[in-house]
């Protein structure tokens, strides 16, 4: 089970990781009793189902069924095998491993992925003390003072410059032996045409390390000094880079955006850090392209407003409007019927005045307005009520063409009052009648499996398709006990077991577990039974040693309960549970016996059975009493 890690190492990596610390950098938790609860992350869901128990050291969500404990959390969460997790811990932890052999293969990919992460750790570096000490940053130091940027933002940002020339990175790592190919691999380098060599991807450009959330940095940006182009040139795809899925600044902003549970999404570099300069640390930004659906969910562990802030002009505007259809494919779930709800997306749209960018917005009018002017930025719906509007006008067709760019987005509201406030709010814009509009929704409302479109073309996937990862919830299956189908007592004496465990010498006296229909749980039971869990905190040991996905995330929801057990109660439970089960297997079949030596004429099998049948009633009834003689 633990692969290449002893178990002692195991046992000590458990007791030093706390799962809430953990799960917190993926999922926005807020306090609930003594759980945690927050939006699953495995799942599309607009109401909090997924709960952390510190004091057990679980997850488990009751939309989806995933649960496990801190190790089964990573690897679902980061699609790590179960080593790797442990590692990640006892990294975050200073523990100390023993060094095992790796396959090749295994061997290969850390070792590439180390190589290039330390690659780029020494470009950057490099072209660090290239801005901040030598003599040819000058030029690059001018221009960002004259941009207004502070030494302490360049410090922590650790911006750079990387010098003119066609090979001042590639001899600087020259003489440091590391292998041209992975470097290549990396982006900073590119081939020659003859193949004669190599020369470097950035030159004379202001550098932006890109780093992510655990401070690891995985590409660059460079921004020319002047008007030529391209003006921005970024690190190509890598393993260790996806513009898909990193955002600039996210290592600064994590921490920020969960104490203000607001995040502002901008597009540039120099935005971000005009943003964070003046005090408005929960910025980050896009990587030279549209806001994608795991920029969403990245963001989603940290933030529960977003505010994405626009440039005035149309670039700016049609970039919105992409950012918007994001959003609401994942806000929407139409194959299940859901709808959107934007109190609880809690996204807003904030375009800034004619001529401003948020560099020289922050700038010209301070961090204060900036904030007044996010504070009032409107929702989704109602930007694109007003975008719409000033799109058409108030002609008759233009109202036409009002109401058929918004019906989707109406019908969509889940909430009934939202709603009906949105189309007032519509009607009155646009002076028409709201039985009018709710007329024209009532087809799109019918029909919620076509996907919303803004009007800008995007990359949704088609009506009817599910993404890979995403599995059914409550909603679908009807209820927790849908999502691990079995007899339900059996379910409550499993968690009886777990979160009782006085009661297992009596569960293994009485062989109850012998009575069991449901293999899993009674397989669940008799593991339990063997590793008989002292206290809560076991559990999350328990899970480690079953090793099965499904049946970690089952024991993780039986766990979850808050059931207040006794013993009087606990041995209730077992008495009528015993008592229907016998009944059922030993008097089904021997009514069965009777029945037919009565059919047959036989009298001395039928008054054999009769004799057993009375055996049978008196062994019951003494069991029932050593039961209740136990209260």
């Amino acid at each position: 089970m633990a692969g290449f890690i002893p178990e002692d190492k195991i046992s000590e990596i458990k007791y030093a990781a706390d799962i809430v610390d953990i799960v917190s950098e993926a999922v926005l938790l807020k306090k609930a009793g003594k759980n945690f609860i927050g939006l699953c992350p495995f799942h599309t869901e607009k109401t909090p189902s997924f709960t952390v128990s510190p004091d057990k050291q679980i997850f488990y969500c009751f939309g989806c069924g995933a649960g496990g404990n801190v190790f089964s959390f990573l690897m679902k969460q980061e699609g790590l095998s179960f080593p790797e997790a442990a590692r990640r811990l006892a990294k975050r932890y200073a523990i100390d491993l023993p060094i095992k052999p790796l396959s090749p293969d295994q061997k290969k990919k850390i070792s590439e992925r180390e190589g290039l992460l330390d690659i780029n750790r020494r470009a950057m570096d490099f072209f660090h003390q290239a801005l901040c000490r030598d003599s040819a940053g000058q030029a690059a130091r001018s221009y960002l003072a004259h941009r207004g940027v502070s030494q302490k933002t360049i410090d922590d940002f650790k911006l750079g410059y990387a010098p003119d020339g066609w090979d001042r990175l590639l001899n600087h790592f020259s003489n440091q032996r590391i292998s041209l190919t992975l470097i290549e691999k990396s982006g900073l380098i590119l081939p020659r045409k003859n193949k004669s060599g190599y020369y470097d991807r950035f030159r004379n450009r202001i550098m932006f390390p890109i780093v992510d959330a655990n401070m690891q940095v995985i590409g660059f940006g460079g921004r020319v000094l002047d008007d030529s182009l391209p003006k921005y040139l970024n690190s190509p795809e890598t393993p260790v880079y996806n513009k898909g899925r990193s955002l600039y600044g996210i290592q600064q902003a994590k921490e920020k955006c969960r104490a203000t549970g607001t995040v502002f999404i901008v597009e540039g570099y120099l935005d971000l850090l005009a943003l964070y300069q003046h005090g408005i640390e929960n910025s980050v930004a896009t990587l030279g392209t549209a806001l994608t659906s795991d920029h969403v969910r990245l963001l989603t562990r940290y933030a529960g407003r977003m505010v994405l802030v626009y440039d005035s002009d149309e670039a700016g505007i049609r970039s919105a409007q992409r950012c918007i259809g994001t959003f609401w494919r994942e806000h929407v779930d139409f194959r299940r019927q859901d709808v959107f709800s934007e109190e609880k997306a809690d996204t807003h749209i904030l375009v800034l005045p004619a001529g401003h960018d948020p560099d020289s917005y922050v700038f010209e009018y301070g961090p204060e307005a900036f904030l007044k002017a996010a504070s009032k930025s409107p929702g989704i719906i109602t930007f694109l009520m007003n975008r719409a509007v000033d799109k058409h006008g108030l002609s008759t067709e233009g109202k036409i063409h009002i109401i058929s760019e918004l019906q989707q987005a109406l019908a969509a509201i889940n909430d009934r009052v939202a709603q009906a406030l949105y189309i007032k709010q519509l009607a009155e814009r646009i002076g028409i009648a709201e039985t009018a509009i709710l007329e024209r929704i009532k087809d799109i409302s019918a029909d919620k499996s076509r996907p919303f479109s803004t009007g800008v073309s995007s990359n949704a996937p088609p009506a009817g398709s599910q993404n890979r990862n995403e599995k059914k919830s409550v909603l679908e299956t009807g209820g927790p006990e849908d999502i691990f189908p079995g007899n339900r007592v059996e379910r409550q004496i499993i968690a009886m077991m777990i979160q009782f465990p006085e009661i297992l010498p009596d569960i293994s006296n009485y062989k109850v577990l012998e009575l069991f229909n449901d293999g899993a749980l009674k397989s669940i039971g008799k593991f339990i039974l063997e590793f008989n869990p002292t206290s809560a905190v076991q559990i999350s040991e328990l899970m480690s040693q079953v090793g099965d996905r499904q049946k970690q995330a089952l024991i993780a929801s039986l766990a979850m309960g808050d059931e207040s057990w006794n013993r009087k109660g606990c041995l209730r439970l077992l008495r009528r549970f015993v008592e229907s089960e016998r009944k059922l297997r030993d008097g089904g079949l021997l009514e069965k016996q009777i029945k037919a030596a009565e059919k047959s004429n036989d009298h001395a099998l039928l008054l054999k059975l009769l004799s057993k049948k009375q055996k049978m009633a008196e062994r019951s009834e003494k069991q029932k009493m050593a039961i209740l003689n136990e209260n």
